[in-house]
């Protein structure tokens, strides 16, 4: 009975998460900024970013928007990172249009994701022969990705660029939030492959196993801040 229980507790404490969870430091406002909450954003964002270089020096495949950074570094030379930087920003233009309007966590969001990824694959190390390892390496990277996600969501200050624009398509044409990233992963993922960017095993996992690492992340998240306001409360 002890030993089902304790598994219960376990299944419970790592049961992903439904909806987005309001927590300690989540903001009124995308653009409601205190030191807490910035500094919980930009850790979340660095750890995204180190998430992604992860899969990028797996070099068995990337995530899809890593797959295009890389393609456009395979074809004119400018790192990964810089392109990371250029392509959210290119996304973000395209929120005009749509008349969607950016937050803090937005601008950071393209900023801090471009540099911790450029870091990661200048300073990471760089697995090539070894599938096992290459395996766990994308493994950590879908994990960490989880993490930062988690982060820099729950401190409420705007969606990312590509979060933005898939929201907005969504409240434009009606279609399922779910059909609409899709279909903007899909199309960055082809460019980028058609460029040259990597696809393979990693790529798979990411795809297979981002969404329930950000949801199992974001429930933990959550009990951390339940944890945090009884404790400062006592």
């Amino acid at each position: 009975m002890l030993e089902k229980s304790l598994i219960v507790k376990i299944g419970h404490f790592f049961k992903p998460a439904r909806t987005i969870p309001r927590t300690s430091w989540t903001a009124h406002g995308r653009w409601d900024l205190g030191f807490r909450r910035v500094a919980i954003l930009i850790f979340g964002l660095l750890v995204f970013g180190f998430g992604d270089a992860c899969l990028i020096n797996s070099h068995i495949g990337n995530a899809p928007w890593s797959v295009l950074a890389q393609g456009i570094h395979v074809q004119t030379g400018i790192p990964i990172g810089v392109g990371t930087f250029a392509i959210s920003t290119v996304v973000l233009m395209l929120w005009w249009p749509l008349r969607e309007k950016p937050g803090f966590g937005t601008l950071m969001n393209i900023l801090f994701i471009a540099i911790a990824i450029q870091i990661g694959v200048d300073y990471f190390p760089n697995l090539h022969s070894n599938l096992l390892l290459q395996i766990l390496y994308c493994f950590l990277g879908v994990g960490l990705v989880g993490i930062g996600s988690s982060l820099y969501i729950t401190c409420g200050l705007g969606p990312g660029p590509r979060d933005g624009l898939m929201t907005a398509l969504h409240h434009r044409t009606g279609i399922r939030v779910g059909r609409v990233r899709l279909c903007i992963e899909i199309v960055a993922f082809l460019i980028g492959w058609a460029l040259g960017g990597t696809v393979g095993i990693g790529t798979a996992i990411f795809a297979l196993f981002i969404g329930n690492s950000v949801a199992i992340n974001l429930n933990l998240i959550v009990k951390l801040s339940n944890r945090l306001g009884r404790d400062h409360l006592s």
